[in-house]
């Protein structure tokens, strides 16, 4: 079973959106497992305090790494090999080929950032990867661990009704989807392709590459670099 393991300071955010869905109905059918662990529970002093202020001084917050390193040490096994990573606008980007090796495996675990950011020795000392959705800063890492779960669970057998649902979409293929149509088939003057309705598989096929072609070569033409050396 694919498991994911959420490390925040606000346990009461999960399941969320990932209770509704495909998400939730294969986190009924136990095709995943989910599991938020309060970090503050390992806080320090009568409030359990998380975070202090950045040594050389600056705005904000930062996360202690003492509190953090003692609640991964205390709910993950020495022998837990699922990858620690930590949601972080300083990461890497996560993308469509990552969210695929991730879902063949056992798991993951996400650990929530908050305040300015978690003191870099604990991010060293747990071998923690950073990872990022996209180039925006939020106000703490929940929703990023939640968009990243829920790119994953997609992907893992049984939670989609079809198995090429999950393969036939944008970024699998490098490129962006085609467009898709259904009925009626004229919508406020706006008729579906003829060759959709041809029956000629073979050209609709060619179709929708060439659709994708053009709509990755007018909004994502960066994508077009790597699916050329995708072919090469």
């Amino acid at each position: 079973m694919w498991r994911a393991t959420v490390f925040t300071l606000f346990p009461e955010m999960f399941p969320g959106p990932l209770g509704a869905s495909l998400a939730g109905d294969a986190l009924a059918r136990g095709l995943w497992e989910l599991e938020a662990v309060d970090i503050r529970a390992h806080g320090l002093g009568r409030h359990r305090s998380v975070d202090d202020t950045p040594a050389g001084g600056g705005a904000g917050m930062v996360m202690r790494a003492d509190v953090l390193a003692a609640s991964l040490d205390a709910n993950l096994a020495p022998e837990d090999r699922r990858p620690r990573l930590l949601l972080s606008p300083r990461g890497r980007k996560f993308a469509q080929p990552e969210a695929r090796d991730l879902s063949r495996g056992e798991g993951a675990i996400l650990i929530c950032g908050r305040f300015e950011g978690v003191d870099e020795r604990v991010i060293e000392a747990r071998h923690l990867a950073e990872v990022s959705i996209g180039d925006y800063v939020l106000s703490g890492g929940e929703l990023a661990a939640m968009v990243l779960i829920d790119a994953v669970v997609r992907l893992i057998p049984g939670v989609m009704g079809k198995a090429e649902s999950g393969t036939d979409e944008s970024f699998e293929q490098g490129l962006l989807e085609y467009p898709h149509y259904t009925r009626p088939r004229v919508f406020e003057g706006r008729a579906i392709p003829d060759i959709l309705l041809s029956g000629d598989h073979a050209k609709i096929a060619a179709w929708r590459k060439e659709q994708a072609l053009a709509l990755t070569r007018a909004r994502r033409p960066d994508l077009l670099r790597g699916h050329t050396k995708k072919k090469e």
